[in-house]
């Protein structure tokens, strides 16, 4: 059976969002980050392992998870080559997730959302299916098509960014803003803010990876 997972990390958490994904996904690991096990801690729900620098969580909070000896705690240097959050992405591929859900991810500092964004390309060069979770965006990287419904679509629109270099032969159809064999770079804004005028949208290119990002605004 393929492991999830989801790390709470430590940027901005919609409460009863975060706790709805929790139970709905029924994770098998819950990774703590740093600041993230204040919201775990006072929400009463045990990770199953913890990493960080933990130079942003609350003493009590992260003194209160080292007394409880069978929750594995990897601490480290806030002087360190990777981010928290790619730590714990690493640690749970270590741990044979292959659907990996991050909370926390997002918020007012657009330097982590950034590394964070692109962190996901370590899970899925790992084969595992990662995906960046708030109350307004699900975002996830994207390689060669996928078809996504609007009955179950987290939002009405969707935009896409190239990872890397250039989509060549990008196509896009049953969408408001179709496209052929387009060619998306990376410093455009063409593909941003798409709506869906079919049931379902097909996304197809050959070659390359977008960032696939389903919104809504509220």
């Amino acid at each position: 059976m393929n492991k999830t997972g989801i790390i709470v990390s430590g940027g901005t958490i919609d409460r009863d969002f975060a706790l709805e994904q929790l139970k709905n996904s029924n994770p098998e690991i819950v990774i703590g980050v740093d600041s993230g096990l204040d919201f775990l801690y006072h929400n009463t729900i045990m990770p199953t392992h913890i990493v960080g620098d933990f130079d942003s969580v609350q003493p009590e909070v992260i003194a209160y998870y080292k007394q409880k000896a069978d929750i594995p705690i990897r601490e480290f240097n806030p002087v360190k080559d990777a981010s928290d959050t790619e730590i714990a992405v690493r640690l749970a591929m270590e741990l044979g997730v292959k659907e990996l859900w991050l909370l926390g991810a997002t918020g007012t500092r657009l330097d982590h959302v950034w590394a964070n964004v692109q962190v996901l390309k370590v899970a899925h060069d790992a084969g595992v299916k990662a995906y960046i979770l708030d109350k307004c965006n699900r975002i996830s990287l994207v390689e060669k098509e996928i078809c996504l419904s609007k009955e179950k679509s987290f939002g009405p629109f969707f935009s896409m960014f190239p990872l890397g270099g250039e989509i060549k032969g990008l196509s896009i159809e049953g969408a408001k803003y179709p496209l052929k064999d387009y060619t998306l770079c990376p410093y455009g804004s063409l593909t941003v803010s798409n709506q869906f005028a079919e049931e379902e949208v097909r996304i197809t290119f050959p070659d390359g990876i977008l960032i696939l990002m389903e919104t809504r605004d509220r």
